[in-house]
């Protein structure tokens, strides 16, 4: 049984879920799309992928975690979602409790069914019941909880998980995060707390409001819209001075490193034709 305990973003990471790529891919332009996808497709960049190579990228990063002593459960497969791959967005953890996620998007509902089983044997699991809410637009920040509402997440979902915290005791304020226009997939392709007092952020997703707030609060690295493209915002902070970067993000690597943080490199570059990369991989169970 797992014992979920996540108070910060950049704790040492003890154990994660991880779910392998399927290979199913979802169709991505002419008739049919759904307007969602034709809105994220003006922010971010869209395009076909090997499940092949996605497995054996995720694969490298599973190595190096494993190596330091993350424990790597691997979810079973969800047949017919192109996403699996993404499990940061079916749960979160804040705290001593495990939050499920509600899906905007019907045909990812069957990735979280993995998750309940895993859930079914953990001590403090919440089912949240209004709204959406997807992990990618989840972070934590002293006692704070920022929530991006982005295309997948409503102000109805984080007010519902204001509400779901208050059950649980948690000492937490949720602080919904705006965005300059439509069309963002989630948060953490746009901002990320990397280590204590530092983060990523593509300024440009924001508004100036959204901004200023960011920056009486952190040391901000700021990613080219290019950057943002490729997804170069979404590492996965290891410990309070280790993070994980994809590979082609030299000059971030170079603003990190600056800052005194261990940089490792993997090549996820397969991972990130549809939006998402290390931290989407990721979903921290447990980080101490």
């Amino acid at each position: 049984m797992v014992n979920p305990n996540v108070t910060s973003e950049y704790d040492t990471l003890r154990c994660v879920a991880m779910r392998y790529a399927g290979d199913f891919t979802r169709k991505l332009d002419g008739p049919g799309v759904h307007p969602i996808l034709a809105r994220q497709q003006t922010t971010s960049m869209w395009a076909e992928y090997s499940a092949a190579k996605v497995r054996a990228q995720q694969e490298a990063l599973i190595t190096v975690l494993r190596a330091r002593g993350t424990e790597v459960i691997l979810l079973p497969q969800a047949p017919g979602c192109s996403a699996q791959h993404y499990p940061r967005d079916i749960g979160f953890v804040i705290d001593n409790v495990l939050f499920l996620a509600r899906l905007n998007s019907a045909h990812r509902l069957p990735e979280a069914n993995a998750l309940a089983e895993l859930a079914a044997g953990m001590p403090r699991v919440e089912h949240l019941t209004m709204g959406s809410i997807e992990g990618g637009d989840v972070m934590l920040h002293d006692r704070c909880v920022l929530v991006g509402l982005s295309e997948e997440t409503s102000l109805e979902g984080a007010e519902a998980l204001q509400a779901a915290l208050g059950r649980h005791q948690i000492n937490r304020e949720v602080v919904p995060v705006t965005f300059a226009s439509s069309g963002i997939v989630h948060l953490d392709d746009h901002f990320n707390i990397i280590a204590p007092g530092t983060a990523l952020i593509h300024r440009s997703a924001f508004t100036p409001h959204q901004a200023r707030w960011f920056e009486k609060r952190f040391d901000l690295i700021d990613v080219t819209d290019e950057e943002a493209l490729h997804v170069h915002v979404n590492v996965l902070a290891l410990a309070p001075g280790v993070v994980v970067v994809a590979a082609g993000s030299s000059r971030i690597t170079g603003q990190i490193t600056a800052r005194g943080i261990d940089v490792l490199t993997v090549d996820y570059s397969e991972v990130t034709r549809i939006p998402g990369s290390l931290r989407c991989t990721t979903l921290p169970l447990r980080r101490i």
